[in-house]
């Protein structure tokens, strides 16, 4: 059943898409209810100079727009390349293509989930026609997976889970491709990570991605993904740090944590609120482990 409602949703004209987009948003804002109250906090704390009725239309908008990016997302099957040409538009490709001039290695970049990021991921690769391999984190759903899997290498990027990432990269570090990586989730405890303030509230990133850059020594990039109007992406890539690496530093992680910031203040409404980015206590795991250590 659910693979029969993809492939329904995949065949249906754009103005039926929208459609149902705007009931899906009635059903999980009115009746499910979908993390209201995960949105509504992340929103408060990260906005905390706005008032309750302006906290509330944006919190609206988000729903709205992340009903219509999932439908975008199903239907991206049925899609051509002229179709991502023409509704994912590459602002400026030449700061990636200068790096498939007779460069030898990869280039990371590193993203958020603003606008649509799938749609990102077809409109660089049907724009530019180099190879595109994202990194992903499977889903609970065996059936949903599988259909985001083949969304994803439809136009031939090859999805790399994050547990066989790592050594991808190492074993193809002489090809070139960008490596895309969507790193504004939380890591798990017992990932490595990076504390720093970020949208007026302590967050965890990973530092995976900054690990691999200063092992392989890839430059680093950042894609920006604006909504221009339904249906319409506008992507930017943006400079976030050129080899050499200091080991100690972490400039890489604290650039992209900035990029992200000001994207998201620049487009709230399209970033991805309903995920717990911040149920992470950092005082918290620390007394924790300072407990574990004392054997009490």
């Amino acid at each position: 059943m659910q693979r029969l409602a993809f492939t329904v949703i995949s065949w249906l004209p754009f103005p039926l898409v929208y459609a149902c987009a705007w009931l899906a948003y009635l059903l999980i804002y009115h009746v499910v209810r979908y993390r209201r109250a995960v949105v509504k906090e992340n929103l408060r704390q990260s906005f905390p100079k706005k008032s309750d009725a302006e906290l509330a239309v944006l919190g609206k908008k988000f729903y709205r727009r992340l009903t219509q990016v999932a439908f975008e997302i199903v239907r991206a099957r049925r899609m051509t390349p002229a179709d991502f040409r023409e509704r994912a538009i590459i602002r400026n490709p030449e700061l990636v293509l200068k790096y498939s001039k007779g460069f030898t290695r990869s280039v990371i970049v590193l993203t958020i989930h603003q606008g649509n990021w799938e749609w990102m991921l077809h409109g660089a690769t049907t724009a530019m026609s180099i190879p595109i391999d994202p990194v992903y984190k499977p889903l609970h759903n065996p059936v949903a997976d599988k259909i985001i899997y083949d969304i994803r290498s439809q136009f031939g990027s090859r999805p790399l889970s994050m547990a066989q990432a790592t050594r991808d990269i190492l074993k193809r570090r002489n090809e070139f491709r960008l490596f895309v990586m969507v790193a504004d989730q939380a890591p798990t405890r017992n990932e490595r990570s990076y504390w720093t303030t970020f949208m007026n509230q302590e967050a965890a990133f990973y530092l995976g991605a900054e690990s691999i850059a200063k092992l392989t020594q890839f430059p680093v990039l950042f894609a920006q993904c604006h909504r221009m109007r339904t249906g319409h992406y506008e992507i930017e890539f943006h400079e976030v740090a050129q080899p050499p690496y200091e080991k100690t530093s972490h400039d890489i992680v604290e650039r992209y944590i900035e990029l992200a910031e000001q994207c998201i203040r620049s487009e709230p409404d399209s970033w991805l609120w309903s995920n717990r980015r911040w149920k992470r206590n950092r005082l918290a795991e620390e007394d924790n482990e300072k407990v574990a250590r004392s054997g009490l």
